[in-house]
């Protein structure tokens, strides 16, 4: 199944692109499901259709889902949910505030993230294409997998293997209920699906991020630290769409539009020295709101042409391992980065990369988990992190 999943600032047009991808590709033939993972749902109305609750059929191969995260959580939550309003009311939480309480922020666009994998595992449909939140929203909730992770091999086995023994212990001695072990299996089977997930979404054959613009200052700089933080945790960005590119004059009547264009003009060559590496796909500003099937597939035809919608529009991995020598090299490719914003930490297999606000964990490669790190360097948004032979880094 191929996963396209758009991002953007908020207003920039990407749940129309989203929308518009999805019915080319039902159009050219591939059954193809539209799901929106932005809580603030607006595909229905990109669709111009009513909003239902669950998937729904469109039209011919287009299938529609704006996920009920809410619902999802209840189902998906439900053990833990018990457990932690329980937790908080035999402290003396009022119960109304205690189950408001019980659902950590964040966890219901987890239970969106999810519905990739399930519809990946019943292998339904060709295409998935998500509109997700803007671009803040989509990379905090893309880094949940990398904590996922984490947390599955790290903290949970050693926690729910200490709660076993202890429990019978402590629980007569303490006035509040500990976790049994069905809370415990329910956290693992949450952990496990996002650690699934993350394994769909990381794949290059089959998932890409694009990012979707206008030629805005602002806009532009949130989408250059979007894909420096994509490739922190190996999303493969294919394209970039430029929006709402204003057409050249046609009459004096649209005179008044001469300083966008010039402003336009002079952000256009910035994106293309920022995202030379990328395609870049471009739309107008069409002469009426793209709203519904007829205005959608104009979006879709100006953006792709008579290309392939649903194409791995370029290939290559932001992280890899070479040698050269008898070293070997980790590079991660990091854009839009200075180096004073990059922090390296090495801890036994685990290579610690702290870039602006995110941290990502990174489990060496055997060939490279024997090795010291002897050295790093940064230059023209390229991280090259080498390591010589030698025993074992020491903790620490």
């Amino acid at each position: 199944m191929r996963v396209i999943l758009y991002t953007g600032k908020g207003g920039v047009g990407k749940t129309s692109v989203a929308a518009a991808t999805a019915l080319r590709a039902a159009r050219d033939g591939h059954r193809t499901m539209l799901l929106s993972t932005d809580p603030a749902h607006s595909v229905a109305d990109a669709l111009d259709v009513e909003p239902q609750r669950g998937a729904f059929q469109h039209a011919g191969n287009l299938w529609v889902h704006e996920v009920d995260a809410l619902s999802d959580l209840e189902a998906n939550w439900a053990r833990v949910h018990g457990y932690v309003t329980a937790l908080l009311a035999s402290q003396g939480v009022d119960e109304i505030v205690a189950d408001e309480l019980a659902t950590p922020p964040g966890m219901g666009e987890v239970a969106s993230l999810m519905w990739i994998r399930k519809y990946h595992l019943e292998q339904r449909f060709d295409v998935l294409v998500v509109d997700c939140a803007p671009t803040g929203e989509t990379l905090q909730l893309l880094s949940f997998p990398e904590v996922a992770r984490w947390w599955l091999n790290k903290v949970f086995p050693i926690q729910r293997g200490v709660m076993r023994i202890a429990r019978p212990v402590l629980q007569p001695l303490v006035d509040m209920p500990l976790p049994k072990d069905e809370v415990f299996a329910s956290i693992k089977d949450l952990l496990l699906d996002l650690d699934g997930t993350r394994a769909i979404l990381t794949d290059p054959a089959m998932t890409s991020v694009r990012l979707v613009l206008n030629l805005e200052k602002m806009v532009i700089k949130e989408a250059q630290r979007a894909y420096t933080y994509l490739n922190l945790y190996e999303y493969q960005t294919d394209a970039v769409v430029v929006n709402r590119v204003i057409p050249p004059a046609t009459g004096p009547a649209e005179a008044f539009m001469d300083g966008w264009r010039r402003s336009q003009a002079a952000y256009e060559e910035q994106v293309g020295a920022s995202f030379g590496a990328l395609p870049i796909l471009r739309a107008p500003l069409f002469e009426r709101e793209v709203v519904g099937d007829e205005m959608l597939l104009r979006l879709a035809d100006a953006v792709f042409g008579e290309g392939d919608a649903t194409a791995v529009m370029r290939q290559g991995r932001a992280e890899r391992v070479v040698r050269e020598g008898d070293e070997y090299v980790l590079v991660i490719d990091l854009p839009f980065v200075a180096k004073a914003d990059v922090d390296l930490i090495q801890r036994d297999d685990e290579l610690f990369i702290r870039v602006g606000p995110y941290k990502r964990e990174i489990t060496l490669p055997r060939v490279l988990a024997r090795r010291r790190s002897v050295g790093a360097r940064f230059d023209d948004g390229t991280l090259r992190v080498r390591f010589a032979a030698g025993d074992k880094i020491a903790a620490g």
